[in-house]
């Protein structure tokens, strides 16, 4: 994601009065709010039916895809507001994660695919946890 919309999401938690922070910080009611943010998630996840009745009833592509798009960009603007709520660099654990996912293939450098189309795990593959706990490690140790 590009600057420009990490500035327009710290503009929406202004305008809305939602936190935001500029490190990692993990606030005392973070179980409350998970919670809160699970529902809205789900809330959005369920619009998919929706959309799945409107792909099988023949409505137009376009409408398909403008209802997709929608839903997509709900999605990825609530989690980015909520990542700058918990200061977390999402830009850059985004990152690291591609990297992850690029170390997914196979030994012959192809992608390996479940039969949902989800990728699967190659013999290169590292997890992203550990260089995502040293990236949040390093922002945390700068504001102490």
């Amino acid at each position: 994601m590009n600057t420009a919309f990490a500035a327009r999401i710290a503009g929406m938690n202004a305008m809305y009065r939602l936190a935001a922070n500029d490190s990692p910080t993990i606030p005392d009611d973070a179980a409350d709010r998970l919670v809160k943010f699970k529902a809205t998630l789900i809330d959005e996840v369920h619009e998919i039916d929706e959309i799945v009745k409107m792909a099988s009833s023949g409505a137009a592509k376009l409408e398909v895809a403008v209802a997709l798009a929608d839903l997509l960009g709900d999605i990825i603007v609530y989690c980015r507001s909520e990542a700058l709520k918990y200061g977390l660099p999402l830009e850059q654990v985004l990152d690291l994660i591609m990297d992850s996912n690029e170390s997914k293939l196979g030994a012959d450098g192809n992608p390996i695919y479940d039969q949902n189309g989800k990728f699967l795990k190659g013999p290169n593959y590292w997890k992203p946890e550990p260089k995502i706990r040293e990236l949040l490690a390093a922002q945390m140790a700068q504001q102490s």
